[in-house]
C-alpha cells in the first residue's frame, strides 16, 4: 500500500463540462469502435438502463451505466478498466483508452455525494480480500489508486473474499451505490482520496478479528496529480 503514484487519478476540478464534451464527442466513440468487448458493455448497461432502471436516482444515464459496466460487467472488461486506471497514470494524455469510464465514474460520484441525506457527510465502509500487504505503514497516508468496491454491511458481508486482510474506511469522497443491488458493491471509492493508515491489528495477537491483518483507514484529502491534465 502506498501513494498509487501511477494511477489516473484526474478529479476534472475546473474542467469537468469541457471534458464532458470531450467525452461524449471524442472519447466515448472511440473507445466504443476500438474495443468491441467495451462497446458490448456499454450497450448492455443501456439496455436496463432504458428498460429496468425504474428507481429514482440523481444520476444522468451516462453515470449510471459507467457503475453499471464496473459493478456488473464482464469479468475481463472490468478487471481491464481497473488495471489501466491503476498503472497508467504516464498513458493518460496518449493512448489510455478508458477515458469515458473514468469520467463518468467520477462525476457519479461526485454526484452522489454531493446530494441526498449523506450529503457532506463521511461514513464507514468495509473491504476484506484474500490478499496481503505491507504492514509497515501505520501513520502513513494511502490511496487504493482505482475505483474501489467497498460494503456498507461489515466484513461478514465481503466473507467469499478471503480472509487475509480487512479494511474498515472511513470516506468522506466515497459514494453509496447501494440501490445498485450487488451486496459486494455498496460503495466506491475513488481513486484520488487519501486515507491516513490509523490502526493495524493482527489476528495472531487478536483472535476474534476477521482477517489475518486489519487495517484502520481515515480519510485525510484528495490527491489529483492528473487534474484536468488534458487542458493544460
Amino acid at each position: 500500500m502506498d501513494m498509487a503514484p501511477n494511477a489516473v487519478d484526474d478529479m476534472y476540478n475546473g474542467c469537468k463540462e469541457e471534458m464532458k464534451t470531450r467525452v461524449e464527442k471524442e472519447f466515448l466513440p472511440n473507445e466504443k469502435s476500438t474495443n468491441s468487448q467495451f462497446r458490448q458493455a456499454w450497450e448492455e448497461a443501456e439496455q436496463v438502463y432504458n428498460t429496468k432502471w425504474k428507481r429514482e436516482t440523481v444520476m444522468a444515464k451516462e453515470q449510471f451505466m459507467a457503475i453499471y459496466v464496473y459493478n456488473f460487467g464482464r469479468r475481463q472488461i472490468c478487471q481491464d478498466i481497473k488495471t489501466a486506471i491503476q498503472t497508467q497514470h504516464c498513458n493518460y494524455k496518449t493512448t489510455f483508452s478508458y477515458h469515458s469510464m473514468t469520467f463518468f465514474l467520477t462525476d457519479a460520484l461526485q454526484s452522489l455525494n454531493a446530494q441526498g441525506p449523506a450529503k457532506g457527510r463521511c461514513f464507514v465502509v468495509y473491504r476484506r480480500v484474500d490478499q496481503y500487504f505491507s504492514q509497515s505503514v501505520l501513520g502513513k497516508e494511502i490511496r487504493f489508486g482505482y475505483f474501489t468496491a467497498t460494503t456498507l454491511r461489515g466484513y461478514n458481508a465481503m466473507e467469499k473474499k478471503g480472509g487475509k486482510s480487512c479494511f474498515k474506511i472511513e470516506t468522506c469522497h466515497g459514494a453509496d451505490i447501494s440501490m445498485f443491488g450487488n451486496p459486494d458493491t455498496e460503495a466506491l471509492i475513488p481513486p484520488y482520496e487519501v486515507f491516513n493508515v490509523t490502526a493495524i491489528k493482527r489476528r495472531c495477537q487478536e483472535p476474534s478479528l476477521d482477517c489475518d491483518v486489519f487495517y484502520e483507514l481515515k480519510s485525510t484529502r484528495t490527491l489529483s496529480n492528473l487534474n484536468c491534465a488534458l487542458f493544460s
